[in-house]
């Protein structure tokens, strides 16, 4: 059993229900590195950091790094710099670097972890000495409803360049986590305290249930000798590596071999739909045992079990295409938002498929592209389709938009909810190369449409993306 496996057992084990509270460090424990050094990147590439606060930054640092010096130099210099910002524009920005840098740093077993905390009916709490604005949006992805930080003083949505309260550092958040428990009226013997640093030390001194968690050398020895749980969990794959790379483009060949056999055959047979069911039995799984990727399916029976019908999936990663394709495998086709006609890695594919592409510029052009669409489902082939439109930063899911649901009223057929787990932690949002790894789907009763008014679809969009929330929410273990 591994380390991640017995804190889940230790999870369950613990007193159910809001008075166990479970308190999340940010930097380095929820995130692999640290949102202040995103927030510097940013201000240097926009030579927002002038030179007399470079160097005072600088000078701070070496402080806490060599001489053990607590942060509150070093943040003091960094918030008054932001003096005369205004405090919804900073909300803006913090939520700009979540999305392009933040979001992708997220460990991905950290999710797990916290659902094993929500099925315990546990309270989980960010605890940091972060800002709001790095925090923040962290939160609100992971779903963790109360947030502790080091606050910024603002007047009528100014910040000032001064703190509201002391940087919530060491002791500091310590005490904030003490204070927090009693507002609760929550046990602390009862509480768990994750932290990677050694500066936490007295938080997780404080609880029951204190674990190091992707620990630093210094909290590494401190556990150890404490007997405290240590559970380094698995990085975010980010970057290419050369293997990584090599088998992703072997994969596309393949696809894109099998795409070119598949045309071939539609030629000679004058059938394009069991071209696309050749392509579609293959072409997936072969581009994803070359990729090294496992797709292990939960339900796969109720796929077939009502079709035609409009195959609705959570959308973070080009990835997803390929599993969608290995799940549903034939009678099907797709739409698709018209960048993706310009996408060389689905350009055969979709041509094949037949599939419509959307303007979302032209709102005419778009309901006439769905026309042929709903005549497929109607001569029995299904529809593939991402109700949220985009691809998300994480797992969380986007708002979903009302297309697929009018699609299957009018044609009369269920939707079938497809949730993918992990494939943004193989293959980022904006990654080009895919890495090994195991995919975990999970299909879903088939919703049935029958009855359903224009009037209601509202209700029965939120149904719908509440069935994939507590999926997701519940995770695959």
């Amino acid at each position: 059993m591994s380390t991640v496996d017995r804190l889940h057992e230790a999870v369950a084990a613990a007193p159910p229900g809001p008075g166990t509270l479970a308190f999340f460090d940010l930097d380095g424990t929820l995130i692999s590195g640290y949102s202040a050094s995103v927030v510097y990147r940013d201000r240097l590439r926009r030579f927002d950091i002038s030179v007399s606060e470079l160097l005072r930054t600088t000078g701070a640092a070496l402080d806490t790094r060599l001489r053990g010096a607590d942060v509150d130099r070093l943040m003091r210099i960094g918030v008054e710099s932001l003096r005369g910002r205004m405090d919804d524009e900073m909300r803006e920005w913090g939520q700009r670097l979540f999305r392009q840098e933040i979001a992708s740093m997220i460990y991905p077993e950290v999710r797990g972890l916290l659902a094993a905390h929500r099925r315990a009916g546990h309270r989980v709490v960010m605890a940091t000495s972060a800002t709001p604005y790095q925090a923040q949006s962290v939160a609100e992805d992971l779903d963790i409803p109360d947030v502790l930080c080091t606050r910024l003083e603002v007047q009528n949505g100014m910040l000032t360049g001064g703190l509201s309260s002391p940087p919530l550092w060491g002791r500091a958040k310590a005490d904030a986590v003490r204070t927090h428990a009693a507002e609760c009226d929550a046990s602390l013997q009862d509480c768990f305290a994750y932290s990677n640093g050694g500066e936490d030390v007295p938080m997780l001194e404080a609880v029951g249930h204190p674990v190091a968690l992707n620990p630093d050398r210094t909290l590494r020895a401190v556990a150890h000798r404490r007997h405290w749980p240590a559970v380094s969990l698995r990085r975010p794959q980010r970057g290419a590596t050369p293997v990584s790379t090599a088998r992703t483009a072997t994969a596309m060949g393949a696809l894109m071999t099998t795409a070119a056999a598949g045309a071939a055959f539609g030629l000679l047979s004058r059938n394009r739909q069991s071209a696309a069911n050749l392509v579609g039995t293959v072409g997936p799984g072969v581009a994803l045992t070359i990729c090294g990727i496992d797709v292990e399916v939960t339900g796969r029976e109720k796929v077939d079990a009502a079709r035609p019908a409009v195959f609705m999936f959570n959308h973070q990663s080009s990835l997803d295409l390929l599993v969608l394709g290995d799940v549903i495998r034939r009678d099907v086709t797709g739409v698709a938002k018209q960048e993706a006609s310009r996408d060389p890695r689905f350009i055969p594919v979709g041509a094949l498929l037949d599939v419509a592409y959307i303007d979302r510029s032209d709102t005419t052009r778009a309901k006439a592209a769905l026309a042929p669409a709903v005549d497929k489902l109607r001569a029995g082939v299904s529809l593939a389709i991402s109700p949220e439109g985009t691809r998300s930063p994480t797992p969380r899911l986007g708002r979903f938009k009302k297309g697929g649901f009018h699609l299957a009223l009018q044609a009369g057929v269920p939707i079938v909810p497809i949730v993918i787990h992990d494939a943004g932690e193989l293959m980022w949002r904006n990654s080009l190369v895919a890495h090994a790894g195991t995919v975990h789907v999970t299909v879903l009763d088939p919703v049935r449409t029958e009855g359903w008014t224009v009037d209601e679809l509202d209700d029965r969009v939120r149904q719908v993306r509440g069935l994939f929330e507590d999926c997701l929410h519940a995770g695959h273990r």
